[in-house]
C-alpha cells in the first residue's frame, strides 16, 4: 500500500511523471518512432533521394536494391521518396486536423459541462448526431461534399473527430467545476471566463493531451483512406494511401509497391497509440494503481 502511494505522489510531479514515461519502454518505443515519422515530415525535401513525382520509365517497376532502396512504382518513381513525401502528407493532416477538432470542441465541451441545462442539452444532441455515424463514414461523406482534396480532407477528418474532443472536455469540465479550488475561485468573485480557461481548462489538459495522440492516429488513417478513394491526394502528388491506390494492378509483379507504404501507415498509427497509452498511464493517477 505505501509503495503504491509512493508511487502515486511521485508520479504527481513534473519529473516523477517524465521518469514514469521513460520506464515505459513501449511509450518510448513509440515517441521515438513517432518523432523519426514527424523529423522526416519536416526534413521531407532533405531526406528524400529524389523527386517523388518525377518518372523514370527505364526503371519502372525495379525491384529494391540500391540505387532505390524500397523499389520503384509503375512510372519508375521512387518508393521511399513517394513514402517520405506520404508521411509528410500524413503528419499534415494528422496535426491539422486534430487542431482544428480542438479549436472547435474544446470550448464547445466548457460551454456544456460548465453551464449545463439548455447549453449542455444542445451541443450533447449536436454531438450524439455526429457520433451516430461512424468516424471513417463520417470522414469520407465530408470529403466527397467538399471536393478532393488535401485542404478538405484534412476539414472532414478535423470535423470527424469533433465530438470525441467534445465529450472528453465536457466529462473533465464536469469533474473539475466541483472541485475546492474551483468553488474558491467563484466565492472570490473570479468570472466565468476566469474559472474556465484559468482554473478547468488548465487541469483538463492531461486528458486532452492523451486525447490529442489518440486523435492524431485515427486522422493518419483517415487521410490514407481518403486519398485511397481518391477524395484526399491527387496524382502525382505523393500520399500513402495514393501509393496503395496505384499499387493494386502490381500485387503480384511488384508487391512492394503495396507493401512499404502499408508498413509506414502501420507504424505512424502504432507509434502514437503507443505513445498515447504510455502518457494515459502517467497523466492518469488512477493508472498508476495498476
Amino acid at each position: 500500500m505505501l509503495t503504491t502511494l509512493g508511487r502515486i505522489r511521485s508520479a504527481g510531479t513534473g519529473s516523477g511523471k517524465l521518469r514514469a514515461l521513460r520506464k515505459n519502454r513501449l511509450a518510448m518505443t513509440g515517441g521515438i518512432i513517432a518523432a523519426v515519422f514527424v523529423l522526416a515530415a519536416l526534413f521531407a525535401p532533405l531526406v528524400a533521394p529524389y523527386d517523388p513525382a518525377r518518372p523514370d520509365f527505364a526503371n519502372a517497376l525495379a525491384a529494391p536494391g540500391w540505387s532505390h532502396w524500397l523499389g520503384t512504382d509503375d512510372l519508375g518513381r521512387d518508393q521511399l521518396s513517394r513514402v517520405v513525401y506520404g508521411a509528410r502528407a500524413s503528419m499534415q493532416v494528422g496535426v491539422v486536423a486534430v487542431v482544428l477538432a480542438f479549436v472547435v470542441g474544446v470550448p464547445l465541451g466548457l460551454l456544456a459541462g460548465y453551464y449545463g441545462k439548455f447549453t449542455d442539452s444542445v451541443v450533447s444532441r449536436l454531438t450524439d448526431t455526429m457520433l451516430a455515424f461512424p468516424f471513417l463514414v463520417l470522414a469520407v461523406g465530408l470529403a466527397a461534399v467538399l471536393g478532393p482534396s488535401l485542404t478538405n480532407a484534412t476539414i472532414a477528418i478535423g470535423i470527424s473527430q469533433i465530438p470525441a474532443v467534445i465529450r472528453i472536455t465536457r466529462a473533465e469540465t464536469l469533474r473539475l467545476r466541483h472541485v475546492d479550488y474551483v468553488a474558491a475561485a467563484v466565492a472570490n468573485g473570479g468570472g466565468d471566463a476566469t474559472v474556465l480557461f484559468r482554473h478547468i481548462l488548465p487541469n483538463a489538459t492531461s486528458a486532452l493531451t492523451v486525447q490529442a495522440t489518440v486523435g492524431i492516429p485515427a486522422a493518419i488513417i483517415g487521410e490514407a483512406l481518403l486519398s485511397f478513394l481518391g477524395l484526399g491526394v491527387q496524382p502525382p502528388e505523393a500520399s500513402l494511401g495514393v501509393m496503395l491506390s496505384g499499387a493494386q494492378s502490381f500485387l503480384a509483379p511488384a508487391p512492394w509497391m503495396a507493401v512499404f507504404p502499408g508498413l509506414a501507415v502501420v507504424a505512424a498509427t502504432l507509434a502514437f497509440n503507443l505513445l498515447g497509452d504510455g502518457l494515459r498511464d502517467v497523466l492518469d493517477p488512477r493508472g498508476a494503481t495498476r
